[in-house]
């Protein structure tokens, strides 16, 4: 049976004991099923099989599976407890190397964990719980503030093309790339969705197409090399996507494939949007050039969701997870203080200046 949260799938929550429960993405659309964590083995192990995916989820994630680790760190003090945690967090911190939202929020855990050194350990250990549920009900608040702001981007009868999944199952709520399309139907205005299928893991397909069916959301799913054709009949009037990481100038890393999505709308005058938490803006990252792209196994093009092999095992792939679109070809970033436009590093600083007050000093 599924866990709701408020009429939405809850993707993330604290088990018994020292225990997270996820909804395993891999499962999904044809299985819902909820895996019971409980060591660092099984918590790195969902984030590197895409079990818990989506950049702000991974984040939200990683803060549960530290505060549920720490219950089972046997150290006598601080010092020993916080070498622990911190060892932890690196473990997980390297299940996928793109996403800003990993990184960050185990920073943000260890910070906590050092806030409350001068405390016994299970007040340190119950301020890590209380920080990572903070961390998830932030999240549904941005989530909320960025679907606002991007549905202000949308008219009533228009056609949105997205690609991968940035809804709920991505985030906490909502989501980002596609939490738009969720509040259109609150209010009744009608949109269609055009969900690429997302090769080669089929995020799209899977996973966007079965939110947004589940909400009644009207849907078209089409393989990637349709994009092109919808675009040009007319049927898309803006696309939507998530991010994984915003470096300073715009360039935005999100699943493989949105690049060429932003070449297209460009060549047919459609804007192009990227949705996103400022959580998942690096602001220590000057360029696309400086964001690593994780690199994933050949066997997801291969063989993954076919009953045979579709390439001979001699066969070389080349499967990077995800890739950077160009900031010349972002018309706008939606987060959740407001649209930044070119040139981005401003738009950040009028809109994130505590994230830029060090470096001016």
């Amino acid at each position: 049976m599924a866990q709701q949260d408020g009429g939405h799938l809850e993707n993330i929550r604290f088990g018994q004991g020292d225990t997270v429960v996820i909804l395993d993405q891999t499962r999904l659309p044809n299985e819902t099923v909820y895996l019971t964590l409980s060591t660092a083995q099984q918590m790195y192990d969902a984030i590197a099989r895409l079990q818990v995916r989506g950049a702000p989820a991974i984040g939200i994630f990683a803060a549960y599976a530290l505060a549920a680790l720490a219950g089972g760190i046997g150290a006598a003090d601080f010092d020993g407890f916080y070498d622990g945690l911190r060892a932890l967090g690196a473990y997980l911190d390297s299940a996928r190397p793109t996403a800003a939202n990993l990184h960050r929020m185990v920073t943000r855990m260890l910070d906590t964990a050092r806030r409350h050194g001068g405390e016994p350990l299970e007040s340190v250990r119950s301020a890590l719980r209380g920080e990572a549920r903070a961390i998830r009900a932030e999240d549904i608040d941005m989530c909320r503030r960025i679907s606002e702001f991007g549905l202000g981007l949308l008219h009533d009868g228009d056609g949105v093309l997205t690609h991968c999944n940035a809804g709920p199952l991505a985030t906490s709520r909502y989501g980002t790339g596609q939490g738009p399309f969720y509040l259109a139907k609150e209010r009744g205005i009608n949109l269609h969705v055009y969900c690429d299928e997302t090769r080669p893991l089929l995020q799209g397909a899977r996973l966007t197409s079965y939110e947004l069916q589940q909400a009644g959301v009207p849907c078209t799913l089409i393989c990637d090399n349709m994009a092109s054709l919808v675009m040009k009949q007319g049927k898309v009037q803006a696309c939507m996507v998530g991010c994984d990481r915003v470096a300073l100038n715009g360039d935005a890393a999100n699943k493989i494939g949105t690049s060429g999505v932003a070449v297209l709308a460009q060549y047919y005058g459609i804007p192009f949007y990227v949705l996103g938490p400022s959580t998942t803006i690096d602001f220590a990252c000057e360029t696309g050039d400086d964001i690593v792209i994780e690199q994933r196994d050949p066997a997801e093009i291969r063989e993954m969701f076919y009953r045979e092999p579709m390439a001979l095992p001699e066969v070389d792939c080349f499967n990077p997870a995800f890739d950077v679109t160009d900031h010349t070809l972002i018309t706008g970033i939606v987060t959740e203080r407001g649209i930044c436009r070119a040139p981005y590093r401003e738009s950040f600083q009028k809109l994130f200046p505590e994230h830029f007050a060090a470096a001016e000093h």
